[in-house]
């Protein structure tokens, strides 16, 4: 079983190390998308109307490259808290479904020099009673 990875707490880079241990191919299909992309196959049928079929993966490499694709957007939809799954259910490709959690939980500079002042701010504010086990403080730390 893997394990929940918490993007909000943790870091989009420990994703990335993640994907990279256990399968490099997955982060190749975020990070630069599945090659292979289904075309719609039109055809008229003899009373006019036309019908399209969008046809699955043929060859072994493109059948490989959706599996991959598939495995790579199942793990990153794992690695997020129960509470974000339905907002990023939307995506449908690894590449374009990790996109949005970068842009979610990434933040811009003036957000991460923020959220790096506020936690300054708590190290500096921690207090320890004497009633407390030293094990007690330290996680709580």
């Amino acid at each position: 079983m893997c394990k929940r990875f918490s993007p909000p707490e943790g870091s989009l880079l420990r994703i990335e190390q993640y994907f990279q241990v256990q399968d490099y191919a997955l982060w190749d299909v975020i990070e630069n998308g599945n090659s292979f992309k289904p075309v719609p196959q039109t055809t008229t049928n003899a009373d006019g109307s036309s019908t399209s079929l969008i046809p699955g993966p043929v060859t072994t490499e493109e059948k490989v490259q959706k599996k991959n694709d598939v495995k790579a957007r199942s793990m990153l939809l794992m690695a997020l808290p129960d509470e974000h799954l339905m907002t990023f259910n939307q995506y449908k490709d690894a590449q374009t479904l990790f996109a949005a959690i970068q842009t979610r939980f990434g933040g811009n500079e003036a957000t991460k020099k923020t959220q790096k002042t506020l936690l300054k701010k708590m190290y500096e504010n921690f207090s320890a009673p004497r009633t407390e086990s030293f094990d007690f403080i330290f996680n709580r730390l």
